[in-house]
């Protein structure tokens, strides 16, 4: 449970919380069970070490004002829409014995467990956060999922987590999915378009043309060879070639 030191303010003006921002401060609220509401100021540099907690709206920080220290929960958070600075955060007074809804991460251990994905298998995760109705004094920081022993098509459930006493989820009725081992994703070559199928069957008998007409013309200059060396052989003379009348 983190702590942190807030301040008093008493001026609501733009103004003044303008100011307020300049010094390093972000202007907040505090409210919840009997007592009124507070107006409080805090460290915007202490601020934004507890926003970078992926659980920061879930988890039960212990403020103090003055010499008092009380259990909150942050609520929400303002920011600016430029600069992306905290410039407002609502705080809730956690009061025993009452329940609250919050949405609570999910963690994944023994990745390197799983026979599932050792085997190329990949994690698919449905729900990286759970809605659940919690006692203020029993509010979990997150869900723990243990992917030991897990094979691919194994599916974890709401079920397989333990929750803490008199936590349930919200979703009720139904046990619903919170992740699955999914076999590996096989990457098909995409089919070639039918117009580049026949530009390139025109292509092929464009080019079976061209060598048939290769080899024809070839062979038309080996017969013309061949009969221009015929007629040198001939006989120049025909009377040479004509046997002598005895």
């Amino acid at each position: 449970m983190s702590n942190l030191e807030v301040n008093l303010r008493t001026n609501t003006s733009r103004g003044s919380n303008n100011i307020l921002r300049k010094q390093g401060m972000v202007p907040g609220i505090l409210y919840g069970g009997e007592e009124k509401n507070e107006l409080i100021s805090v460290s915007k540099k202490n601020l934004k070490v507890l926003l970078d907690q992926e659980n920061f709206l879930s988890n039960v920080l212990k403020i103090k004002i003055n010499e008092k220290v009380i259990d909150v929960l942050p609520r929400d958070v303002s920011f600016d829409v430029v600069t992306d600075e905290p410039i407002h955060v609502d705080f809730l007074r956690m009061v025993e014995g009452r329940k609250i809804i919050l949405e609570i991460p999910v963690k994944f251990i023994n990745n390197d467990q799983s026979p599932g994905l050792k085997r190329g298998g990949v994690l698919n995760i449905v729900r990286r956060k759970v809605e659940l109705k919690c006692p203020t004094e029993s509010i979990p920081n997150e869900l723990v999922v243990d992917l030991e022993g897990l094979d691919i098509g194994a599916s974890i459930k709401i079920s397989a987590i333990k929750l803490p006493e008199n936590v349930t989820p919200t979703i009720t009725g139904r046990d619903f999915v919170i992740a699955t081992v999914a076999a590996p994703t096989i990457v098909k070559e995409p089919e070639k378009p039918a117009e580049e199928t026949a530009e390139g069957a025109e292509g092929a008998a464009e080019g079976e043309a061209t060598k048939e007409g290769e080899q024809q013309a070839a062979t038309d200059d080996v017969k013309k060879s061949d009969s221009e060396k015929d007629k040198k052989e001939a006989p120049k003379d025909k009377k040479e070639a004509t046997p002598e009348k005895k």
